[in-house]
This record gives C-alpha cells, structure tokens and sequence, in this order.
C-alpha cells in the first residue's frame, strides 16, 4: 500500500523524507515523490519505478528547506507513470498534497470541478483534493482541507502543505497514519518505521481525525475542528516489529489489515445508488460463458465467484486449477471469457492457463493484485484489488479481496445482463458497504481470544475436517488448506453433503470437525450433516452466526461470526478460520509466515 512521510524542523526535509521512504519500501509502490518548501516556494520531483529512480534525480537536483512531505504510491486510479506519482498540485503549484486511499466520489467532483473552469494533469482521484482545497483557500490552510473534506467520501490520509505558510494539515479516515513528535521538529507516516530513525514518540490518529503542524506544535481536531486529545505513546519496537505493525507476524498483521484491503478493492465501485462501476472496458454482454483459472487459494477464490456469477449473473461458470488447465485441451472460443486469478499476476501455471484460453480465441479478464505484473501485461482486462503487498506467504487478505473483487464481477454482470433485479442489487450492494466494518467486528478482541483458546484445546490433533456448503463450501476448502500450510496438521476440506459418501468413515473422538453452518438458505441440511458427526463421537466446531443459541446445542465449540447477506458470508466467516489456523500453528511454534517447502509466488512448473 502507499506510504507517506512528512516533516517540518530544522533538519533538511529531503534526506527526512528518503530515509522514511526507504522504511516503507515494504509496503509496495510502483512511483515515489516528494516536495520540499524552500525559498521559492514548494518544488516537487517525483519518479515512477523504485525509489532509487527519485533518489538519483534528487542527487542531480537536490532539493533545499525543511519542510516537505514525500510519497510511495501503489496504484489505484490512473497508470503508475511520472504524471500520476505524488504529490499532487493545483494549476500554479502553490497547493501540494500526497494522498492514501481511495475518494469514492472522485468522477463527480471531477465533473464539477472541470465545469468550473479546472484543468487536470494526472488520471488520479488525488488531483481532485488538490482542486477542492484550492476553491475553499482564502488564507487559512487548515480551514480549506477541512472544507475541502466535507465534500469526499471515501477512504484517505491526506498530507497538504502550502507555499504561503510554514505549516502542514493533515486529515484520515480508514487509511492509517502517526504523528512522530521530536525535539523542536514534528513528523507524519502512514507507519511506525518511518519514523523510529527520529523519534519514538508517537501519536496514533484516529478515524475522522486532522492535525496541524507548524513549529509552534501540533494540535488533533476533529473534522468538525472540534479540538481532541490524544496521548502520546512511546514506541519501543524494533525495525523489524515496526514494520510488522506490532504484531508478531506478517500474517497476523495482513489478517487485520483485511477491512483496509476490502476498502481498497470495493469502495468507488460500489455505488450508493446501488450501481456497480468497474474499471474494465470489457462487454458484459459479449461472452456465453465463463472459465476461471487459478491455482491454491485463488482457486477456492475462483469457486465462491463460479457460485455467485451463476447465482446472480445467470452466466455459466467453470473453474479449473491452472496446472491441469491446459493438458485437458479445454474448448474456449470468442465466446468465453477467461478469468485468471492471481495475488502476484506471475504464477506460472496461471499465466500458462491464461495463455492456453487466449490462444483458443478467448477474452480474458485478470483478478491481481500486483500492477506490472506479467499476467497484466497479457490480459485483455485487468479488475485489480488493491489489497496491498502480502509478505505471509499463506495468502489472507488477498484472499478476502479476490472473493469480494468475484461479487462485484457478479453484480456488474447481473445488472448489465438484466438478472438481478434493481431492488436484489441494491440490498447486496448496500451489504457489501458493510463488509468492511463486518470484518473489523469479526476481529473483535473477545472473537479473537474464543478462537485462540479453541485452537490450543485442539493443537495436538493429527487430523482436521472442514465441512461447508453452497457458496461456504469453498470456504471450508481454504480452512482446510490454511491449517494444513503453516500448522503441518492434516486436514480436508469438503462440501457437507459429501461427508457421507466416504469421509464419514474417519470421524471419531479425536477428530475435530470444523462445520461452516452461518446463516443461508442451506442451514438446516448443514445442521444435519452436523448432526450426523455428533452420532459419531466428532468433535463439532461450529461456525455460526451471531444470535443462533438454538444450533449452539449440536457443537462442542461455537466461534460466532458476524451476521450477514449469505452470498457475502465466505468474506466474514474465513476470518475465523484464518485465525483457528493461525492460533494453532502459533502454538505449535511453527513459522507462520514462511512455512516449510512452500514460496509466496511459484513461478516455475
């Protein structure tokens, strides 16, 4: 994801701002800029590609003041070129802004603003900030971001400074950002490593927080301007734990990174009129059938979107695993489109699937998360997720954004091919709104210590099954690999209605069953096969949704999940199993973020 760096002090901004940037390389980015106040005012340089390409332009042309605020992008809106990097100006560069995040309603306020006589650079969302600021500035900064701020829906940590003032104003919401405070100098980030060469010092921001900075101090207001405390906390953490989060792995971070991630993919797609927009120029009318190729998680990824474009697109899905893709000779013509889901966009046996369809006449589609990435260069179309790089290489939040990036392929679809009904869409768009802030409460603190203490009743297990069905069944299939890639214990996932036709013959008193039964319109058979395991001495954990007492009754253990819409619930029930998974191999002292025999991207066959 973007970073952000700011400073105001006496130290020279621009080795401030590289050194930070440089800390928060890890969070992935394809440009880099920043821009210095100096004598004649703000001047910016920025680069697409690495950090090194900025470093080696400033090197040439260095940059003198201290004052400056600098950026990594990861693209979202616009191609990751010189133009679009940050930071962001208005007409005569007297406004310049770095920006995290996504602004919702960007193409609206675009329209208005090109009406009133703006002129844009860039294909940003950004820009637009940079506009709103400028028409609501009559000398005071801090009041023309905040005015500026009425107007944005959306996800952002906004950085601005202004050529006429010694000061920075900035403002989040979703996105994350920290104020570092040091001896006569002041500091932001979007994350603590940024920050630990200077101070360690810190004030956490929250949701609808802003913050002015001058060399006088800092003051928290809210977006009101209501004045706010926050404390400072001192941070002890070391680089590795910084970048880490505080956490004690990637993967548990990347876990609860998952509301930013579904934020990042969903938000500016999903409309509040209940209209789905997508950044494809692909004919939703022009193919007969679908073919999704993947491998691993994205696979299982692949099965929710088959249950959901076929439930709400009427369109007929097939799903492969893209190893075995292209010795089948599969039949594709002008006809299908092919799908290939990939987090890197550089797994060889997904290209190679890709590459078998579009030799056979297909169009195709990419599900990625990685711009540049190999598969992107070959796709006719990209849908990217936006979730960020994910360093555990047993995949969570790209997980989570595949299968939200799928539903909103399946709403586009319905909507444009006239099988979802205006009043159905809207209520599955209005939920899908949700899902971020469903996930957030998935992971509230009393869920995540219930899931931890079921795992260590059950780590010395040897064996695991999941049961799931309809759109859940996939899910129990990615429970079941989670566990079985960083805890070594094996396990099986299955669709429920085929526990009896074989996996049945394994259940007894030392096998815990971990059943997927929230809320749908396929509870009650799940509750049966349930059932079934209980007659037979298993051991039932149960997935439920919150409220259900009465199913309560058929498990050992319960794990509630929050309550929502059945096609959206593989998003919100997975989280529990990340968990199980990750408690389970956390208490074995396994590495979950790099287990044995496995790579994050495989590349070669």
């Amino acid at each position: 994801m973007c970073g952000i760096v700011g400073y105001i002090g006496e130290r020279q901004a621009q080795e401030v701002l590289l050194e930070g940037l440089s800390k928060l390389e890890y969070r992935g980015y394809d440009s880099a800029g920043v821009g210095i106040r100096g004598e004649a005012g703000i001047a910016v340089r920025k680069k697409a590609g690495k950090l090194a390409n900025l470093e080696a332009e400033l090197q040439a042309r260095p940059l003198k003041g201290t004052l400056g605020i600098g950026h990594t992008r990861w693209a979202t809106h616009g191609l990751p070129n010189d133009v679009n990097s940050h930071p962001h100006t208005n007409e005569d560069g007297s406004l310049v802004l770095v920006h995290n995040g996504i602004i919702e309603n960007y193409l609206e306020l675009k329209e208005g603003l090109l009406a009133r006589g703006h002129t844009f650079r860039s294909d940003t969302d950004t820009e637009v900030m940079a506009h709103l600021i400028e028409e609501a500035y009559g000398g005071d900064l801090y009041e023309a971001v905040r005015s500026a701020l009425q107007q944005v829906r959306g996800a952002y940590a906004l950085v601005v400074t202004h050529r006429d003032h010694r000061e920075i104003v900035a403002a989040r919401t979703v996105s994350p950002m920290v104020l570092g405070v040091g001896e006569g100098e002041l500091f932001l980030a979007s994350d603590v490593p940024a920050l630990l060469p200077y101070t360690r010092q810190m004030v956490f921001l929250h949701d609808g927080d802003m913050v002015h900075l001058s060399d006088s101090g800092y003051r928290v207001t809210d977006l009101a301007g209501q004045p706010i405390s926050r404390d400072e906390e001192r941070v002890e953490w070391d680089a590795e734990a910084a970048e880490k989060g505080g956490f004690d792995t990637y993967m548990l971070k990347e876990i609860y990174e998952q509301p930013q991630a579904l934020t990042n993919t969903l938000l500016g797609r999903l409309g509040e009129d209940g209209q789905v927009s997508l950044d494809i120029g692909l004919d939703p009318r022009s193919f007969e059938r679908i073919s999704i190729v993947a491998c691993g998680t994205a696979y299982y990824a692949g099965l929710v979107g088959e249950y959901l474009i076929e439930q709400l697109a009427r369109i007929p899905v097939d799903v492969d695993v893209a190893s075995e893709y292209r010795y089948r000779s599969p039949i594709v013509n002008k006809s299908t489109l092919a799908v290939a889901v990939s987090q890197s966009g550089e797994t060889i046996d997904t290209l190679e699937a890709l590459r078998e369809a579009a030799a056979g006449g297909a169009q195709t589609l990419g599900i990625i998360n990685a711009k540049g990435s190999s598969m992107t260069r070959e796709l006719g179309d990209t849908l990217y997720i936006h979730a960020g790089p994910e360093i555990g290489v047993a995949s969570t939040k790209a997980y989570t954004a595949q299968v939200s990036a799928m539903l909103l392929l399946a709403l586009w679809l319905g909507q444009a091919r006239g099988t979802l009904s205006r009043e159905r869409a809207a209520e599955l768009v209005a939920e899908a709104r949700r899902l971020p802030a469903l996930v957030q409460e998935a992971l509230a603190p009393e869920r995540v210590e219930r899931i931890r203490a079921i795992a260590q009743k059950y780590a010395q297990a040897s064996d695991y099954l999941f049961l799931g069905r309809g759109v859940n069944a996939p899910t129990a299939l990615e429970g079941a690999l989670k566990l079985k890639e960083i805890s070594y214990i094996h396990a099986e996932g299955y669709a429920a209605g085929e526990m009896k036709h074989g996996p049945i013959a394994l259940i007894d008193a030392d096998l815990p069953v971990v059943v997927v039964a929230t809320h749908s319109d396929l509870l009650e058979k799940t509750i049966s096969n349930l059932q079934e395991v209980r007659a037979r001495a298993g051991r039932v954990i149960a997935i439920l949704s919150d409220g259900d007492t009465e199913n309560a009754q058929h498990a050992d253990d319960v794990i509630y999940v929050p309550r929502t819409a059945e096609e959206l619930s593989p998003i919100v029930n997975v989280v529990a199993l990340q968990l199980l998974s990750y408690f389970t191999a956390d208490h074995l002292g396994k590495d979950v973020d790099k287990p044995r025999n496995l790579a994050k991207s495989v590349t070669v066959e």
